[in-house]
């Protein structure tokens, strides 16, 4: 007998399967995985197993973990990947009194810096699918752009800064190579509502240092190296006054300088003022307003959905994704009105539009290529919808499978 004989060979690979067809298939799946289990940023033994916050920032197209001591500090420069994993506790034999079954529930973000590479937050994006492999594919998937964060991403944190520059400037050489009399850094202190209106979050954010960017009802932090003032806005809350304290806080922890809290009922404020070039403007009658870089677009709009008003927001839409016919349709299933369990079908996936938020549910049974195709259509969704709404452009985006569906977007249908 021939050495070959009575051998099973593997089947040859036809060339005609070379396409785009295995994309979000089985195999696909494998090898994805394969690719995650690789991964050191997800293979600490902490990762799908504990739960906790784990961030991550992207630096030349790898995955690097962000030190613990700065979460809740972010560049505007960089893209970012923040994993939520919840300890959820399921009964697995209640009659025997069987013990209790721990499983984490995640959430998964990648957040967008409004200067960040095209580069850095398309590795965001892949990373992010490549870690949803990793938990197995049942994570919730969250797009977050800086200017306009959802609730679910600022609820996270007790402080959020944003600062300028990034891993390509080489931030972390900055400081050391200018002398301190040479540093003006003014940072915005205000307190941003979440969509809700029960979560407050407070956002620290870089802003140019000129007297334009003061604004009456925050709190400003400006450092000028050998010395740091605080600016309290007429209007501004005790939340941000509080926070500003604890920013200054740790400032000086790093370095020992001189603070001045300086409030717009005292005369002396206008100090301040001077120090950002305003000398010529009359600070006592002056009414400081600048547009905050946090977009509050999204919490206007769910301000408006939940009082019952109308105005100015747009229906809830309710799209399936199928290719059920042989073509991948995407179809209007329903638009205003509540939206039930019922309008789901568990072969498909579904674009659902509150105003406030764009959601992604994936059903279990829905075909590899309606799956592949989710982030796609959802951009490109909002690229039509904005020739009826500039903004949108902002909105967050988050996916949600099948029997994993996160709390947040349970509220949004009658389950």
């Amino acid at each position: 007998m021939a050495p070959h004989e009575g051998l099973v060979h593997p089947k040859e690979y036809d060339i005609k399967d070379s396409n785009v067809e295995l994309i979000g298939s089985d195999l696909d799946h494998r090898v994805k995985y394969a690719s995650a289990a690789t991964e050191p940023a997800w293979n600490d033994g902490r990762v799908g197993v504990e739960p906790g916050l784990f961030i991550w920032r992207i630096e030349n197209f790898q995955v690097i973990p962000w030190p613990r001591e700065r979460y809740g500090e972010f560049y505007a420069g960089d893209s970012y990947i923040v994993l939520h994993s919840v300890k959820l506790k399921k009964k697995t034999n209640q009659q025997d009194g069987e013990d209790e079954e721990n499983k984490l529930r995640h959430d998964i973000f990648f957040w967008l810096g409004s200067k960040t590479s095209q580069d850095e937050a398309g590795t965001a994006a892949y990373k992010t699918v490549e870690l949803d492999e990793f938990l197995h594919g049942a994570a919730t998937q969250h797009r977050e752009v800086q200017i306009s964060p959802s609730e679910e991403f600022t609820s996270l944190f007790k402080r959020i800064m944003i600062r300028a520059g990034g891993v390509a400037s080489g931030f972390t050489h900055v400081e050391q190579e200018i002398t301190p009399k040479e540093i003006t850094t003014l940072l915005r202190v205000f307190k941003h509502p979440a969509s809700t209106g029960r979560i407050d979050s407070t956002i620290v954010y870089e802003v140019e240092p000129t007297w334009k960017s003061l604004d009456d009802d925050d709190v400003f932090v400006l450092d000028k190296g050998e010395k740091i003032w605080v600016w309290q806005g007429r209007n501004c809350s005790p939340m941000e006054k509080a926070k500003a304290a604890q920013v200054v806080n740790d400032m000086t922890l790093a370095k020992h300088v001189d603070v001045e809290v300086l409030s717009r009922h005292e005369a002396r404020s206008r100090v301040v003022v001077d120090l950002l070039g305003g000398k010529e403007v009359d600070s006592i009658s002056t009414i400081f307003a600048a547009p905050r870089p946090i977009s509050g677009s999204g919490v206007k709009r769910a301000a408006l959905e939940s009082s019952g008003s109308g105005a100015s927001v747009r229906p809830r839409k309710l799209f399936r994704l199928s290719d059920a016919s042989g073509q991948l349709q995407f179809d209007l299933v329903k638009e205003g009105g509540p939206v039930r369990k019922s309008d789901f079908d568990g072969n498909d996936v579904f674009l659902y539009d509150v105003g406030s938020q764009l959601w992604v549910w994936q059903g279990q049974g829905a075909s590899e290529r309606e799956k592949a195709l989710w982030l796609k259509v959802a951009q490109a969704y909002v690229r039509h919808m904005q020739n009826q709404e500039e903004e949108l452009y902002m909105i967050p985006i988050a996916k949600v499978v099948q029997d994993y569906e996160s709390p947040s977007f349970l509220k949004t249908v009658d389950f």
